[in-house]
């Protein structure tokens, strides 16, 4: 049943007013509402504001009813900080969800009545779980192996092969080390025995038991069919066909659905991620319109043109059209002597931007693979540059942040006329922080930098928000890991880059055998590449470095500059040549 709709809240945007704050292009997207419609936005074209507005614009107009909207992206911090959007458009009752959280609701609830009982739980470790059954079948694996076997566990699953049809298509893949496509087939069999003898399911399993539901059940299938009405898919080029599939079953015959994506930011293809999708939406929708977001609010013309050269000619790219007026430095490039000199070279830029006006949270240093982190930490750690690693310690799960969120839900139950920053405040002072940075670096520091951050979420609330909805959304921050804001230099592979944006970006490692990756040896692998690094360019706002050292460890062979500098200009002789320590 659909509720009855309340008073309208005078804070909520108009449809107006919706449309107002969106450029033609973008304007088109939120006015087409109902029938198939494909979104191609470019890196920093407002695609998240393009699509939470048409949402918002369907529940304001009375087109779309919000508990018939499923919002879904592929992270939860993604799917986070769209509820967050949608709330502050009038739109929160719309779900936005991962793939793999929609599918498990929808298990949990049909699995007693379809199977009976409760639903297998989830594995917790893949990797204990595949290292037990290679343990059964006599196969000795180190940690690396392990990783890559799991890899070819979720690749099979999510392209939905049989094992004959898996080993088939082995022969165009790179098998993990010393183990033949047999070999592993072996393993895939005992670590789904393991898991049917433990009563558990893989986040594969999740997707392809709920399909298989809603193929089998017709009385499931029409349940969700009538729950939700209208679909909205954010990063469409990344759906693996398992998603694909299961979105097609939500959907059934209907075909109101929009999907937004870029080819160009297509960069996990190794886990079953595919554009065809995307690049294909008009034939497998014949009635479907395409819009397209070619107008880049993020960076200036030098990093836009940058990208554009990278990628001209490349299937499904676009062609981004700065809106930065000012102009902006031209890409730098420093050859380095050794990764010990390109770590050095890279701590001094960082300290270049600070003195010439950056703050530390402006900086983020992007590389291909983690390895590539130890030495850099260890040169901004000389220079008293504070950082932190992107994938490292969660925010929330700091314990001053814990602690200070702990006060927090207890002052929120006390009903006070105070002002929200007077009483946040207070709660900060009780977890250690004060008005007045300590000086220098170090741990002390890190917690004050944590704290500040909090304080600075409440500074950006708006007026009328009370402690309890203040606390309410750092829990829900908590729970999608959508983090504020440290000033600090971010450190992060570009691929955890994603969806990340600085005025700042140093490209670390633009070798041959870093970007592209050694192991990139056919034209697919290649254009993935290419891909990773036009990802990494459109981080960056204003201005962008890009490093490389000519000598890796004391035992490596030498190295050259990346193809793709070539590709983008900058591969002069000066590129090519360290200039030294």
């Amino acid at each position: 049943m659909t509720p009855a709709a309340g008073p309208a809240d005078p804070t909520t945007p108009s449809p107006d007013a919706l449309l107002a704050a969106l450029d033609a292009e973008q304007r088109t997207v939120a006015r087409t509402l109902l029938g198939p419609v494909a979104v191609l936005a470019g890196a920093g074209t407002g695609k998240t504001r393009a699509i939470t507005h048409r949402i918002a614009y369907g529940v304001a107009t009375g087109t779309y009813s919000p508990n018939h909207v499923l919002a879904l992206t592929f992270t939860t911090r993604a799917a986070g900080e769209l509820r967050s959007r949608l709330r502050a458009l009038g739109a929160g009752a719309v779900q936005a969800r991962t793939f793999h959280a929609a599918a498990m609701s929808q298990l949990g609830y049909f699995w007693p009545d379809t199977v009976g009982g409760h639903a297998p739980g989830l594995v917790e470790s893949k990797g204990r779980v595949i290292a037990h059954a290679a343990d059964t079948i006599g196969l000795r694996v180190d940690t690396p192996t392990l990783r890559d076997l799991a890899g070819e566990v979720e690749w099979r699953k999510v392209q939905r092969l049989t094992y004959d049809e898996y080993e088939a298509a082995a022969s165009e893949r790179t098998m993990p080390r010393d183990t033949s496509p047999s070999r592993v087939v072996d393993l895939m069999r005992a670590y789904e025995r393991l898991k049917d003898d433990r009563r558990q399911m893989d986040f594969e399993d999740v997707l392809l038991a709920t399909l298989g539901m809603v193929e089998s059940e017709p009385r499931v299938a029409s349940y969700v069919r009538q729950q939700y009405r209208f679909f909205v898919v954010d990063e469409y080029q990344d759906v693996s066909p398992v998603q694909h599939d299961l979105l097609r079953a939500w959907l059934g015959g209907r075909d109101d659905l929009c999907v937004v994506g870029d080819a160009s930011q297509t960069i996990y293809s190794f886990t079953g991620a595919s554009s065809r999708y995307l690049l294909g939406f008009g034939s497998e929708f014949p009635r479907a319109s395409v819009v397209r977001l070619e107008r880049n609010y993020r960076s200036t013309r030098e990093v836009v043109h940058a990208a554009n050269t990278l990628m001209r000619g490349q299937p499904g790219a676009l062609d981004l059209v700065a809106q930065e007026s000012s102009p902006g430095p031209d890409p730098v490039v420093l050859p380095c002597v050794h990764d010990g000199d390109e770590a050095a070279t890279i701590a001094r830029r960082i300290a270049e931007l600070v003195t010439g006006g950056a703050a530390y949270g402006d900086c983020a240093v992007l590389f291909r693979v983690g390895a590539q982190s130890a030495a850099i930490e260890s040169a901004l750690a000389r220079n008293g540059i504070p950082y932190r690693v992107q994938g490292g310690k969660r925010f929330f799960d700091r314990p001053e942040v814990k602690l200070a969120v702990h006060h927090m839900r207890g002052e929120a139950v006390r009903q006070t006329d105070d002002e929200l920053l007077r009483r946040v405040e207070l709660v900060l002072q009780i977890s250690g922080w004060t008005r007045t940075a300590p000086e220098g670096t170090g741990a002390v520091r890190e917690q004050w930098e944590a704290l500040q951050a909090i304080m600075q979420l409440a500074e950006s609330a708006p007026a009328d928000t009370t402690m309890q909805q203040f606390t309410a959304d750092l829990v829900d921050r908590a729970a999608t890991h959508h983090e504020p804001e440290l000033d600090a230099v971010t450190l992060a592979t570009l691929h955890s880059s994603k969806g990340l944006e600085w005025p700042h970006v140093v490209l670390a490692g633009v070798a041959e055998g870093l970007l592209p990756i050694s192991y990139a040896t056919t034209d697919d692998g290649i254009d993935e590449e290419r891909r990773l690094f036009y990802v990494g360019i459109t981080r960056a706002r204003r201005s962008l470095t890009m490093t490389w050292s000519a000598q890796g460890s004391s035992r490596g062979g030498p190295r050259v500059a990346s193809r793709f500098l070539a590709a983008i200009g900058t591969h002069t002789a000066d590129a090519e040549r360290p200039t030294g320590a």
